[in-house]
């Protein structure tokens, strides 16, 4: 097995809705995000599938030393193979990817985030600069698309974060600033219960009105003539969005059960969106004539 087709099985055996979205790129581009989220879910297992916090500090800071080995033209690892092809033609920073590590290492040194403020470092790391290192495999010409990223990666953790609050509860992660959940009356011990209160509902509420900020906020600073080249983002914010929406019309009864959409739907999402993108192209070119 080549280290892309590693990467490959990795990314479709997650079952992710990025997956999906990475369907309507060029080849070399695809296989170039597939590695990069390929890298993400590595390090995520990491934390994930390791019960002792040692063995996984252990582990990342392994991680930390492979990133530099790539960065000095000694990969090891499949995923940091694959990745070594599309350092260059893509400048992928090591900076980012060592962030990304710090991100996951959040997930052993904290339980839970006072505020939002504190909250919003984890999402940076884990979402936002993912998104930073996309947008230079996607392309850009404007600089604010760099705003758009950051925006969307923090919108798609903040969906993560509500769609998942329960199970992550279980393993003793809350992402639910403190502070908020003492503004609603909600304790550690309702987000464990299979029972959806209004205090509950209110602070979820909550939660995905923040998310719909950053989507928002995101949408606005993307601009025009990086739209297409950004469509996969587009694609992955359609599907992210529509399983917010799913969340509040059943009621925010995210303890109840998980939020899913099935994959034929996130794949009629997908060609959607890609098919909206395709015309705006369009309409921008005839601008430009």
């Amino acid at each position: 097995m080549t280290p892309d087709e590693y990467c490959q099985q990795k990314a479709a055996a997650s079952g992710s809705s990025f997956y999906y979205s990475f369907l309507f790129l060029p080849e070399q581009k695809r296989k170039a995000i597939t590695a990069l989220y390929a890298f993400c879910r590595e390090v995520d297992d990491v934390v994930d599938e390791c019960s002792d916090a040692s063995i996984a500090r252990v582990k990342l800071n392994w991680w930390h030393e492979e990133t530099m080995r790539l960065y000095r033209g000694n990969a090891q690892h499949p995923v940091t193979k694959a990745l070594a092809q599309y350092i260059e033609p893509f400048n992928l920073v090591e900076e980012y990817f060592q962030e990304i590590i710090d991100g996951m290492e959040m997930d052993l040194d904290n339980a839970q985030y006072p505020d939002f403020s504190a909250l919003s470092l984890y999402c940076y790391r884990a979402a936002s600069v993912v998104g930073l290192l996309s947008v230079e495999i996607f392309g850009y010409e404007n600089r604010d698309t760099l705003k758009y990223a950051h925006d969307l990666g923090m919108a798609f953790q903040l969906t993560n974060i509500l769609r998942d609050v329960r199970e992550d509860a279980e393993r003793n992660r809350i992402y639910i600033p403190q502070d908020e959940m003492a503004q609603f009356g909600v304790s550690v011990d309702l987000l464990k219960q299979n029972k959806t209160t209004t205090s509950l509902q209110n602070l979820f509420a909550h939660q995905a009105q923040r998310a719909r900020k950053y989507y928002a906020s995101a949408m606005a600073q993307l601009p025009a003539g990086d739209r297409y080249a950004q469509r996969t983002g587009l694609i992955m914010a359609a599907i992210y969005q529509t399983i917010l929406d799913e969340i509040e019309a059943d009621g925010f009864r995210v303890l109840e059960h998980r939020i899913s959409l099935p994959a034929i739907r996130k794949l009629w999402i997908a060609w959607r969106a890609h098919r909206t993108e395709k015309r705006h192209q369009r309409r921008n070119k005839r601008k430009r004539i």
